[in-house]
């Protein structure tokens, strides 16, 4: 398994689901000096409780911090505190894995789930990455190291199989969630782009499909538990080098198509 290094990590969303399962496992590796943002909505809420629980286990491993990702205020207020814990130290990995599913059709969508759906999935990653860059850039400098690497500097964007325009129309009839689909096809897009954008600065950014897991988004009938998938990504995380910059990986580290 190629180790995820990075020291400091902040993962979206947190409180359940892959964010949680990301947390614990991260939290559990013997990393030295390791320390793990874990943001959410509502840190002090009952669908939060797991999580403060871990951060209990585990206090001088990992912080909770409200972010919530549909309120641009609350972006910029996560990024002042934890820049003030980061003191001179960058951020080497950011996760952006909060998100939202919306069920509905071209026919029966709803404008209002269009905006949430959009704006949690799509414009609170680009917020999150745009507060976050001054940190990330900090991390990238300070390593000394030629190339990208998730432990130097580096965006990862939860992604979809949903988001892929070649893969999702022959799954669309088993899966009507046109919002959300609509939502990580523009995830991808951002993803791409801010690539490009952050090659200078030699930050890593991709989209990474976890699989279709087993959480509260994806269902009972899914196949995957989340600790195998969870695992999966860390191992490919851990492998990313500048080849995969702008890519769109699973959890196996195969290629997606676009």
């Amino acid at each position: 398994m190629a180790a995820v290094k990075a020291c400091n990590i902040l993962i979206t969303g947190a409180n359940r689901g892959l964010g949680l399962e990301t947390v614990k496992q991260l939290s559990e590796d013997s990393c030295p000096k390791r320390h793990i943002f874990a943001t959410c909505r509502d840190p002090d809420g009952p669908k939060s409780k797991e999580l403060r629980e871990l951060a209990k286990k585990h206090p001088s491993v990992i912080s909770i911090i409200r972010l919530d990702a549909d309120d641009p205020s609350s972006i910029e207020e996560s990024a002042k505190k934890v820049g003030s814990l980061l003191g001179k130290n960058g951020l080497n990995l950011l996760v952006n894995n909060a998100a939202i599913v919306a069920t509905g059709t071209a026919q029966t969508s709803s404008v209002e789930d269009m905006k949430n759906t959009f704006n949690t999935n799509v414009i609170g990653p680009l917020l999150i990455t745009r507060e976050y860059l001054p940190y990330l850039r900090t991390a990238a400098k300070a390593s000394g190291t030629p190339g990208m690497s998730c432990n130097k500097a580096a965006v990862i964007n939860i992604s979809t199989l949903g988001g892929s325009l070649a893969t999702m129309p022959s799954m669309y009839e088993q899966f009507p969630v046109l919002p959300y689909c609509v939502s990580k096809a523009a995830l991808n897009m951002l993803s791409a782009l801010t690539a490009e954008e952050l090659k200078a600065d030699e930050i890593l950014c991709m989209a990474l499909h976890p699989g279709w897991v087993k959480t509260e988004l994806g269902g009972e009938k899914a196949p995957l538990e989340p600790k195998e998938s969870v695992e999966g990504m860390l191992r490919v995380i851990g492998s990313l080098t500048e080849k995969q910059n702008g890519g769109f990986l699973d959890w196996n580290g195969e290629t997606v198509p676009w």
